[in-house]
């Protein structure tokens, strides 16, 4: 029999969560990363976008004041797009079931005979308020909880049974609710609900822009309140559980432009609180050569004394080159730096030099000067590199054999209004600050700039800009340490 569904792609149906990408269930970023097209809600945050394939199309098609989209463009939308392609990927705030609409377009799908699944997320009843520090039930206050929208059809008042909401007992949560916050007070205060019944509003709760305020019933109407918000209403909110505030880097919205893939960086950031926006500036190719001048200077190894490396890239590529790395023998292993030296270690190969700076006039003023029976060394590194350490290095007498482990090319993007919304870009090279300026241009003089060390820094000036800080060890925990200070210490008198 054939199938009449196979002229259709699939459609996914994905909640994107309350805004915070860590909340993201593993089948929802599986499908979102290789989706050829991604349809998306407003309230689905840039941070979660930026998951998507660079090759995806990316279609708005969010609910907003002055910008209203009917339901029924959407659904056929969908189906259009399961037609020409087969991963659609339908991106909704939240949970699809939940104030969705999520119920419609699958019913849409099926009609239409287009295969789907549903992905679950989190809501942001539950997201808001463990981010926002307020437990919906807790033992002697609240059994329960009841979950309303606070969003009248077509504007229409709320038509709910207030009565039997306040005789129930339970927490009350009302979703999409700031532009009806005075009627939902005053309906309830009407049926007997105590004025002075505790409330918490939770705006743009999990993200680093959270702002949790407590009040009471009679003076909710009265709050000044952005969107989006979530209004627990119940004396559960009168326990402050509050956690996310205590972050060292609360508030902190960061841009890191390491290549993909190399995630350390960010996910330090986010542990202690910062909002982390991946934007990789570079990217790490395979030489022109397609590696063959590594592989045919590693079949030599017992030539040379040393190996040198200046990143974790190259130790990575070296090693896999090598292969056994019995075949190391007695040659003896420098790295640059804490990173570098890491990544070594990391495969069971101990390291004989490390400065005590993490730069390259360091290395090479510090490495030990040849014998008479010392051979050569062998430098893997970046196609494009500084010279300072194989310049020094055979100025001291030793014979430099420099090979080429990899390439960085620079990752280019259109200008985007993203980049205002930051607080901070870090750069841990100077490929990486050439990389982004050739993208954004003199955009990187509207945010704070943060570098791992003094060659980095020297770069950011080369194009005209101070940086913010530079961190006093040259590694990433040492730019994580300077991020924090940095932030404690800023001046929040005006914009940073």
């Amino acid at each position: 029999m054939v199938n009449q569904q196979s002229r259709f792609g699939m459609v996914y149906l994905v909640g994107a969560g309350p805004g915070r990408k860590e909340l993201l269930t593993l089948r929802a970023l599986e499908v979102i990363r290789r989706a050829d097209v991604v349809v998306y809600d407003y309230l689905v945050s840039d941070s979660v976008l930026q998951l998507c394939g660079s090759s995806a199309l990316l279609i708005d098609v969010g609910k907003r004041p002055g910008r209203p989209t009917n339901q029924s463009d959407i659904n056929a939308l969908l189906v259009d797009l399961a037609a020409e392609h087969q991963h659609v990927v339908r991106l909704k705030g939240g949970d699809p079931f939940v104030f969705g609409r999520g119920g419609e377009e699958v019913e849409a799908l099926k009609a239409a005979k287009v295969s789907f699944e549903v992905v679950p997320g989190v809501s942001s009843v539950n997201g808001a308020s463990s981010f926002g520090g307020v437990a919906l039930t807790h033992r002697g206050i609240a059994q329960g909880y009841i979950v309303i929208t606070g969003h009248g059809r077509q504007g229409e008042p709320l038509t709910y049974d207030w009565d039997a909401l306040n005789r129930c007992g339970l927490t009350l949560v009302v979703l999409m609710g700031v532009a009806h916050r005075t009627e939902v007070s005053e309906k309830l205060c009407e049926v007997g609900m105590d004025p002075l019944t505790f409330v918490a509003v939770i705006s743009k709760g999990t993200t680093a822009s959270q702002v949790v305020q407590r009040t009471t019933l009679l003076e909710l109407r009265n709050l000044q309140v952005d969107s989006p918000a979530v209004i627990v209403i119940g004396n559960v909110a009168k326990i402050d559980l509050s956690w996310l505030e205590n972050r060292p880097l609360f508030g902190l919205k960061v841009l890191v432009t390491r290549a993909l893939g190399d995630d350390q960086l960010s996910e330090s950031l986010e542990d202690l609180g910062a909002e982390v926006m991946r934007l990789p500036t570079i990217s790490i190719s395979d030489p022109s050569d397609g590696g063959d001048s590594l592989r045919e200077a590693v079949a030599d190894l017992e030539k040379f004394e040393w190996i040198v490396f200046t990143s974790a890239t190259a130790v990575a590529r070296t090693f896999e080159a090598i292969g056994d790395l019995r075949h190391l023998g007695g040659v003896k292993v420098a790295a640059i730096g804490s990173g570098t030296r890491d990544a070594v270690l990391a495969s069971r190969v101990g390291v004989d030099f490390v400065p005590t700076k993490f730069v390259g006039e360091t290395f090479a003023e510090e490495f030990p000067n040849p014998n008479e029976t010392s051979k050569s060394i062998l430098l893997p590194r970046a196609k494009i590199a500084r010279d300072v350490i194989p310049s020094g290095l055979s100025k001291k007498g030793w014979q430099v054999k420099v090979v080429n482990a990899y390439e960085t090319t620079y990752v280019a993007y259109e200008k985007d209004d993203l980049i205002a919304k930051q607080d901070l870009v870090l750069f841990a090279s100077p490929s990486a600050v050439e990389g982004f300026y050739r993208s954004f241009g003199v955009m990187l003089g509207q945010l704070a700039i943060g570098v791992i060390g003094p060659v980095t820094a020297e770069k950011v000036k080369e194009l005209g800009f101070t940086p913010a800080f530079v961190s006093r060890t040259f590694n990433f925990a040492g730019l994580v340490e300077a991020t924090e200070t940095w932030w404690i210490n800023r001046d929040t008198s005006g914009p940073n």
